[in-house]
């Protein structure tokens, strides 16, 4: 059954402060809200005649803040073969409820794998062992059918659409019609045979350091052409690639049990100072008088918790800084300890000593508790990596909303579909997801985290520009705001406390309030050009 996506359309007049003057606007608002209590993009009229409110938001249009890249979740080999084993209108009807801007969510940023990844079927690259030429290069990988015979997790159950693999994903994502989003690539590893010191198949160990005649480092530049045929070989198939980074996850080799690569912050400023950057450059796909124009190379791709001891060795080599758009951030070990750190000054930081760099966010996750899939976004758990004390979506509504305040262009989760037991994962390592599937069943679960990133997704467009919310706000209540290009204003308002709270936006001789529920994020959209426009239709 699809759940209801209903929303409230009301006329009010708003204020926008600024610092020299309020703004008056009359305009179309819609209120929707997703709660602990059951709410999912539920529709919210404004209260009346309010005589008191428990805060007061004001927003800043005057000093318009960071441009916005979007938000959405991740396209992964396993979230393929999930939608592959639907019948064909159910998985198109996922994603419709995913990319379409107005019967779904409307995702916008997504993130994929070059060569395998923890949620591929079985560890694969694209060219043959030895292959330093790349003569054999092919993504055919990334577009072959589904054997069913990859690992035990997917052998004997029926696959209605073999071909529909990675690459065929991703086209059909493009296909959804009013579908826009960019698409950002990581490596997980290079081939095994480029690399030394592994414990398995293109897990833990580093690239080879082996020197020509001429001491450049030969897996160093193989590699680096290897992604830039990456890129190149996309293209081709129609897909374009919006930003690279040069690995997932450097620091995350020795204990793993995926498809992992160890880069030092030193070797990944001289792989891009010395060899990614200037392939790129000599291939057309990145230019340095204009970083936006091309293919964006973000670094680092890894933990906030270690942003200011890894990402100043790449960014202050000016020969590695002029290649480099921005960086790349993961929100894994923001709990450890059972005390939550958003890492909120870190990315502030950051933003101020290199403002010509913008900060993304490409990846977090959570472990998938199948016997509760949805309760478990609002139980406190410590069964998680954390450590101690977290509760999936107060999490990520903070984490989503700090990353955006404080300087942060916007927002990848991981795999967008996932098995309802969080695979396949030849791995051990079950993860939730915005969409679960039972791939057997033929059945389709949106957990709250679907919703949740449809609260910025769907009304926080591509190019909106972040407003700064100058209120004091309360404990517990966490707000982010932005202009769309079309000018209307969205915000997300997070409520992480165990009572309602009432918010109010004020005018002259007239307040907008809305009651938001305990442990709830809503969105307020107030969109004046609509109001204009059907203004002009009356008679």
């Amino acid at each position: 059954m699809r759940p209801a996506m209903l929303w409230a359309r009301t006329w009010v007049a708003v204020i926008i402060s600024s610092m020299l003057a309020p703004t008056v606007l009359l305009a179309e608002i819609t209120i929707v809200q997703t709660s602990k209590n059951g709410d999912r993009h539920r529709e919210l009229m404004p209260l009346e005649n309010v005589l008191q409110h428990d805060f007061y938001i004001e927003l800043n249009s005057v000093n318009l803040r960071q441009e916005l890249a979007g938000f959405g979740a991740s396209f992964t080999e396993s979230s393929a073969w999930n939608l592959a084993c639907l019948p064909e209108k159910l998985r198109q009807e996922v994603l419709l409820r995913l990319f379409s801007p107005d019967e779904g969510m409307g995702f916008t940023l997504t993130r994929t794998h070059i060569n395998s990844c923890d949620y591929s079927l079985r560890h694969y690259s694209y060219v043959k062992p030895g292959d330093l030429a790349l003569e054999s290069f092919s993504i055919d990988e990334d577009k072959s059918e589904f054997s069913g015979n990859e690992n035990d997790q997917v052998q004997g159950v029926e696959i209605v659409d073999p071909s529909f693999d990675l690459l065929p994903l991703i086209k059909a994502a493009g296909d959804v019609p009013g579908a826009n989003f960019r698409l950002v690539a990581s490596p997980w590893s290079p081939p095994s045979w480029m690399k030394t010191g592994e414990h398995a198949e293109m897990t833990g160990g580093k690239l080879r350091r082996d020197q020509d005649e001429n001491g450049r480092l030969i897996y160093y530049d193989a590699w680096a052409r290897y992604l830039v045929a990456y890129i190149q070989s996309y293209a081709k198939d129609g897909i374009s690639i919006w930003a690279l980074t040069p690995q997932n996850e450097p620091g995350h080799a020795d204990h793993a049990r995926w498809d992992t690569c160890y880069w030092s912050a030193e070797w990944q400023r001289e792989f891009i100072a010395d060899y990614l950057g200037p392939e790129m450059s000599a291939a057309g796909l990145l230019d340095t008088e204009n970083l936006e124009a091309g293919v964006q190379l973000y670094a680092f791709d890894h933990n906030k918790a270690d942003l200011l001891d890894f990402v100043p060795v790449v960014l202050d080599d000016p020969n590695a800084a002029k290649y480099v758009r921005g960086i790349a951030i993961h929100w894994y070990a923001i709990n450890l300890g059972g005390k939550s750190d958003f890492r909120g000054e870190a990315i502030a930081e950051l933003c101020e000593r290199y403002p010509d760099k913008t900060i993304l966010h490409t990846e977090s996750s959570i472990d998938l508790h199948p016997e509760d899939p949805i309760g478990q976004y609002w139980d406190p758990m410590n069964r998680d990596w954390t450590g101690g004390r977290f509760t999936p979506f107060s999490q990520y509504a903070i984490d989503i909303i700090t990353d955006l305040n404080q300087g942060a262009i916007g927002y990848i989760d991981w795999c967008m579909v996932l098995s309802s037991e969080g695979g396949p994962n030849p791995y051990d390592n079950f993860n939730s997801a915005a969409v679960l599937v039972d791939p057997v069943e033929d059945t389709v679960l949106y957990t709250p985290l679907y919703f949740l990133l449809g609260h910025f997704s769907k009304f926080i467009r591509p190019q909106a520009l972040r407003l700064e919310v100058l209120s004091d706000l309360p404990a517990g209540i966490h707000a982010t705001a932005a202009k769309n290009p079309d000018g209307s204003v969205a915000l997300v308002v997070f409520n992480d406390n165990d009572e309602p709270l009432t918010l109010s936006l004020e005018s002259e001789g007239h307040t907008l309030s809305s009651t938001i529920e305990a442990d709830a994020v809503q969105t307020l959209l107030l969109d004046p050009n609509n109001h204009a426009n059907r203004k002009r239709e009356k008679p």
